[in-house]
Parts: C-alpha cells; sequence; structure tokens
C-alpha cells in the first residue's frame, strides 16, 4: 500500500467512512446500534491484531503507563463516537447525519480554545461563525420556525453528540502524539472499546430484546465496517497523510459528505434537499477558512492514527 498514489489513498479512505453512514442507516431494521459497533470492533481487533501485535510486545510499558488516557481515547473514538452515530441513523438520514459530522474540526477548534487555551485567530472566529450558521441551517430545515420552537430531530443532536466525542478523542491524539504509539495505541483501544460496549450490547439482546435479523446484508454490514471501514480506511489514511502531510490530507475530509450523499442517493433512496445542500456548503466553506490559517509543516513527523485522529 505505500506504493499506491498517496492521493489515491486519500480518497479512498473518504469513500470507505463515508459508505459508513449509509450502511449504518440501511442496517437499522436489522440490527441495534450497539450491538453493530460491537461487532465492527470484534472484527476489526481480529483483523488488525497479527499488524500491531509485534508492537504492543515491544511499547506494553509505554501503554502502561498512559492507561487512564487510552481508557477515555476509547470511550470517545471507539466506543462513544461510533455507537452513538450508528444510534442516530435510526432518526435521521445518513446525508443529515454525513453533513452534521462535517462540524468535527470547528467542535475541535472550540474545545481546543477552552481544553488546551489555543487562541483562535480571525479566520478561524469567522469559520466558525460560518460553519455554526450552516449547522444551524441543517439542523432547522431551513426553518425559522423550527428554530423559534426549538423543534430539532432528535437523531441529529446524537450525530451532534458523536462529533463532541470525537473531537475530544482528536485533541487527546494531539495532545499525546509523540508519546503514546500508534498502532499498539490503536489496538488497546479497540480492546477497551469492546468492553466498554459490551453491557450495552447485552441490554439491547437480552433486556430490550431487540433481535439481529441475520442475512448476506448484516454480515456484509460487519465486515464492511470492521474490515475496510476500520482497518483498510485507517491503513489508507495514515500511509498518504505520512507522504503528504496532515494539512494537504485534511482538506479531502470534505470529501466523506460527498461520497455519503452520492451512496445515499443511489443505494438507500435518499434525497438531498435544498438546506443541506446550502447549509452543508456553508459548513465546509467555513471549515475551509478557518484551515488556511494553518502554515504547512516544514518537515512531517510520524503521524499518530493520522495525526487528526481519524479512524471512522
Amino acid at each position: 500500500m505505500n506504493k499506491r498514489n498517496p492521493y489515491f489513498l486519500l480518497v479512498l479512505a473518504t469513500i470507505l467512512w463515508g459508505g459508513n453512514f449509509v450502511i449504518g442507516r440501511a442496517i437499522t431494521d436489522s440490527m441495534p446500534p450497539f450491538t453493530l459497533s460491537l461487532l465492527r470492533w470484534c472484527t476489526a481487533f481480529i483483523i488488525f491484531l497479527p499488524f500491531a501485535w509485534p508492537h504492543l510486545k515491544k511499547e506494553h510499558a509505554q501503554l502502561k503507563k498512559n492507561w487512564h488516557i487510552l481508557i477515555l481515547m476509547s470511550i470517545t473514538g471507539i466506543a462513544g463516537f461510533n455507537s452513538l452515530l450508528y444510534l442516530a441513523l435510526h432518526y435521521t438520514t445518513s446525508i443529515n447525519a454525513s453533513l452534521v459530522n462535517t462540524s468535527t474540526p470547528i467542535v475541535i477548534y472550540i474545545l481546543s480554545f477552552f481544553i488546551l487555551r489555543e487562541q483562535l485567530n480571525r479566520n478561524q472566529m469567522i469559520g466558525t461563525v460560518l460553519s455554526i450558521a450552516g449547522l444551524f441551517f441543517i439542523l432547522s430545515k431551513g426553518s425559522l420556525a423550527v428554530l423559534v420552537n426549538f423543534s430539532f430531530n432528535f437523531g441529529d443532536f446524537i450525530v451532534l453528540a458523536a462529533v463532541v466525542c470525537w473531537s475530544i478523542y482528536s485533541i487527546l491524539i494531539k495532545r499525546y502524539t509523540g508519546i503514546l504509539p500508534g498502532y499498539s495505541t490503536f489496538l488497546v483501544c479497540i480492546a477497551v472499546g469492546i468492553l466498554v460496549l459490551l453491557p450495552f450490547a447485552f441490554y439491547e439482546t437480552f433486556i430490550l430484546n431487540i433481535p439481529i435479523l441475520w442475512s448476506s446484508s448484516s454480515v456484509f454490514t460487519i465486515l464492511y465496517t470492521g474490515v475496510f471501514a476500520s482497518i483498510v480506511a485507517f491503513i489508507s489514511w495514515n500511509t498518504a497523510v505520512v507522504r503528504v502531510g496532515a494539512n494537504k490530507a485534511g482538506i479531502f475530509l470534505n470529501l466523506i459528505p460527498v461520497f455519503a450523499v452520492i451512496f445515499a442517493v443511489l443505494f438507500i433512496g435518499e434525497k438531498i434537499m435544498w438546506y443541506q445542500l446550502a447549509g452543508g456548503l456553508s459548513v465546509i466553506a467555513g471549515v475551509y477558512l478557518s484551515a488556511r490559517t494553518i502554515p504547512l509543516e516544514k518537515k512531517e513527523k510520524k503521524i499518530f492514527l493520522g495525526d487528526k485522529g481519524y479512524d471512522r
């Protein structure tokens, strides 16, 4: 994979992550969200174990020293984000979810301001306002009445909660880049995330009695999310980021909602609405404006989980 064109790898990763939104929506009638998330990460763990095990044997002491950070990363990035996203897709469309998700960089800026005390410059502040305006336009479906009555879609708010989880996870990655090693950290986070998800999946299956409707589609969903949206996308993204730099690669993340919209329209019959298009463009424009203020690295260092923490 290292010999592949890095831009091809970036596009491949965003295609796979875009598909994750659509397949998560398509499977809502066959599999409960926490169970899907659990099965996804169990599959990913089995596939990723041979790659990460040699690193884990050498780096376990370093991981043990930062065990509390690993637990928080597991809760937010592995268990929290994906489960909340799959839960949200029971109530909102994959198009809406992918567009709301584009606000992630802006939420990271805001949380970095409060948690890491990083200052926002003028372009970042303007970009933040522009993105938040676009986000509210999507949530309100372009209706002033929805804003006044605060009658938003419940699923869209769950996506926002998922975005906050992912933003915290990304900030932790940024804070501990160079301290925590990449492959072994990801493997441990998957393992801890599985343990966190177990009681929730148990509750869905044995308390709520929500059945899993096994079919070729449900098996494909587990394989797609566990192998392609997790491992293949993760390795593709990391390989490309090391070669082209985090800033150049970050622009490609705006392709995720584009592919999600295309797949949603083609495969599950969703329709893109004018307010989704207008709001999505506003969010992406705000993210682009904010990202323009980041200077390009003179020399790229080894990237930890893609430097921005994208392993969706």
